[in-house]
């Protein structure tokens, strides 16, 4: 065998042990996508006072609750890594008028299932229509990956006003610009394309963005704003604040106070 026929070889064999490798990596990562997008925390109030059980076909799902007998409320739903109970007294103290209802998504502050986007869908809907039941007026917020959560929602419920802190325009585009070796198109099952839902909001609508937001670039959050219909949405930046610490901003409160 001559030394070129043994490079050949050589090569031949790596290039199907780098194939090897990359399909076994697409596997793991169709397999194990979900635990690299939800990172469920425990509820840290729980008090039986401010927590209410919505009982779905499969599953428990808790929310934080701040009860009030006002025609308003507040339905929150928080990033992927985020305790939401966490928010309950602060939002009780800077919104006086609204009840607030704070959605653990499922595995997360002593919600039983495993978490999707269409089992958080499902349980968003099933959360408003008991919600808007009782309180006629019902603002609905969400934070980073809850933004998708809140505007699919608001696109199929009759919601007063909805606000979008640190919103994305797709996950998937995220997921691809930070895997581009990857079909992540291909793959991805929850990709909480936010830009299919804006065009149908027609209530008024305030997008908060982080002035240094690692996370979300603020590209993706004024594509999704170019998505709503003229005089829908409104763009607001906390300046000097990253995608963690936005809602440590005194800016922050009184930009939710002015969109409710």
């Amino acid at each position: 065998m001559t030394t070129i026929s043994r490079i050949a070889r050589i090569l031949i064999s790596l290039l199907a042990l780098a194939a090897v490798l990359y399909v076994l990596a697409c596997v793991l990562l169709f397999v194990f996508q979900r635990s690299l997008i939800y990172f469920p925390q425990p509820r840290a109030m729980s008090s039986p006072s401010t927590v209410l059980e919505l009982s779905q076909p499969d599953a428990k799902v808790l929310v934080s609750v701040w009860p009030r007998a006002s025609p308003n409320a507040l339905i929150y739903f928080g990033g992927n890594a985020e305790d939401v109970s966490l928010n309950l007294l602060q939002f009780s103290q800077a919104f006086p008028d609204q009840a607030l209802y704070l959605l653990h998504y499922r595995s997360f502050g002593g919600s039983t299932g495993s978490p999707s986007e269409e089992s958080i869908n499902r349980d968003a809907l099933a959360l408003f229509d008991k919600v808007h039941a009782v309180h006629p007026h019902v603002t609905i917020v969400g934070r980073s990956l809850g933004s998708g959560v809140a505007i699919r929602l608001a696109s199929e419920r009759p919601a007063s006003r909805l606000i979008l802190i640190t919103p994305y325009n797709s996950l998937l585009e995220l997921a691809q610009s930070r895997m581009p070796l990857f079909p992540v198109k291909w793959v991805m099952r929850d990709t909480f394309e936010s830009w299919r839902y804006a065009p149908l909001i027609t209530v008024p609508t305030l997008l908060i963005a982080a002035g240094q937001d690692e996370i979300i670039p603020r590209a993706s959050t004024e594509q999704l704003r170019t998505h709503f219909a003229n005089g829908v949405a409104t763009l607001q930046v906390i300046p000097g604040k990253d995608h963690n610490s936005i809602s440590d901003s005194p800016q922050y409160l009184q930009m939710l106070r002015d969109g409710l």
